[in-house]
């Protein structure tokens, strides 16, 4: 289920009276690229920019939040983007778009190699066609102004433990014991996460000894005059601090509830954080100006929905907390029926699927009836706004495994407002364009929420 739905209740409507002369009265037109500079005079000389998706699996919402991202390295000095991925598989994705020596040419081959499941998430075109852009402009600049490409996200232990060993092995053998004491624990699990969740559920304190002894070597700051390359130094810190992250989430998840959602999202907030300080530049400039890519289950305030209720967090709140909410702008989407990539279940073959006109009562129903094929719309500072942006409404999120039978039941309560600073609006959607087929794999286990 995704978070905040409830079978119950059904999308809902608010108690405002919503009609379509409101929303044609609060939208801004969005054909063109163009007409992003109302928003872009929205986000002024905000620090955190957080961009959504109401699915994974949508060429409209790909493609628009690379538009505007494009526009945001370009013409405001955006440090990186960070995105919903696996630290270890992004990472190599940066090295490629920053330039990096031995790195490939071609940002799209390094997406291409993507094995974990759900691998369309960013292998697909639209993902490698931004990504070479950012390589050709990249290509123009000094290698301390060029963008980078970052994963937030938590769940590659096994793989950010080899690289971790792997890099003290080389250049830090100081760390080695550590390193292979963490490795060693969880050798006997098989990469298995599922394995390791009943192990520690039987055993408790599981690894996380061994993972927070390596944690605390690689956390200590390089000697005065060390001549070893930053990132590599910020790479296997970060390598660690992920497998101290999935080590929590892996342990957590067994037990249900919020627990392993907050565990994600606090650390890819942290991440966050970490990737913004160390682009940090002169004062008083002091950190990176960071772009995030997620589902807006992720990216939006989840005050404004009723996962708070249920004891949830999000980044995009977490981002406003800690970064100010005059220096965050989160961008929601929102779309109508069409066509979605998604699975029928969890690690199964990704599908082409319908997504049906939306549910009566919803956000997307109300935007639908409009007429309005598409729309963006800014959160107005007056606390006089449109009944549709501060009642609660329902609002669809597709996540990874889809049924569109079932589709009643993907619906978050939100408070537009309280959620988002803007929402993009498209009434007719298609699927993105995944770079390979896959086959069913074992993946990730899936956790509350579901998909997202």
């Amino acid at each position: 289920m995704i978070p905040g739905t409830s079978p119950r209740t059904g999308p809902g409507a608010g108690p405002g009276t919503n009609t379509a002369d409101d929303v044609l009265g609060a939208v801004l037109p969005l054909e063109v690229e163009g007409d992003l500079d109302p928003l872009m005079d929205r986000i002024g000389d905000a620090r955190v920019v957080l961009i959504g998706e109401a699915s994974h699996g949508t060429h409209e919402y790909y493609a628009w939040r690379a538009a505007l991202t494009r526009r945001l390295i370009a013409e405001r000095g955006f440090s990186f983007v960070a995105v919903e991925g696996d630290w270890p598989d992004c990472r190599r994705v940066g090295r490629s778009v920053t330039l990096e020596p031995g790195s490939p040419r071609d940002p799209r081959e390094v997406l291409d190699a993507y094995e974990r499941w759900p691998t369309w998430m960013w292998a697909n075109e639209e993902t490698a066609k931004f990504c070479r852009w950012l390589r050709d402009r990249n290509a123009d600049l000094p290698p301390g102004e060029r963008a980078g490409f970052y994963g937030l996200d938590v769940y590659s232990l096994w793989e950010s433990l080899r690289a971790v060993v792997d890099h003290v092995a080389e250049h830090r053998p100081e760390h080695l014991e550590a390193a292979l004491d963490a490795y060693g624990c969880f050798e006997p699990h098989g990469e298995d996460p599922r394995e390791y969740g009943w192990n520690t559920a039987l055993v408790p304190e599981g690894c996380r000894d061994e993972v927070l002894a390596l944690l605390t070597e690689l956390r200590r700051p390089a000697e005065p005059g060390d001549t070893r390359d930053p990132a590599e130094l910020f790479d296997a810190r970060q390598n660690a601090e992920v497998a101290a992250g999935a080590e929590r989430y892996y342990r957590a998840m067994l037990d249900g509830g919020p627990e392993s959602w907050n565990i994600r999202d606090v650390h890819m907030a942290d991440t966050l954080g970490r990737l913004m300080e160390f682009h940090g530049g002169t004062p008083p400039d002091g950190e990176g100006k960071a772009v995030v890519w997620a589902h807006n289950t992720h990216v939006g305030d989840a005050r404004g929905t009723d996962m708070a209720e249920a004891g949830m967090v999000s980044l995009g709140q977490l981002a406003r907390d800690r970064h100010g909410r005059d220096e965050t702008v989160v961008v929601g989407f929102a779309g109508g029926p069409g066509e979605v990539v998604a699975a029928p279940r969890w690690g199964g073959p990704m599908e082409v699927v319908h997504a049906p006109a939306p549910a009566p009562g919803s956000l997307e129903a109300l935007l639908a009836e409009s007429e309005l094929h598409r729309g963006l719309f800014i959160v107005p500072p007056e606390p006089d706004k449109p009944h549709f942006l501060t009642d609660t409404l329902g609002h669809r999120a597709i996540g990874v495994v889809y049924d569109p039978d079932r589709d009643r039941r993907q619906y978050v309560p939100t408070r537009v407002a309280d959620r988002y600073d803007a929402l993009c609006w498209f009434r007719a959607t298609s699927e993105l364009t995944p770079l390979h087929l896959e086959a069913a794999g074992r993946g990730e286990l899936e956790t509350l929420p579901s998909g997202v």
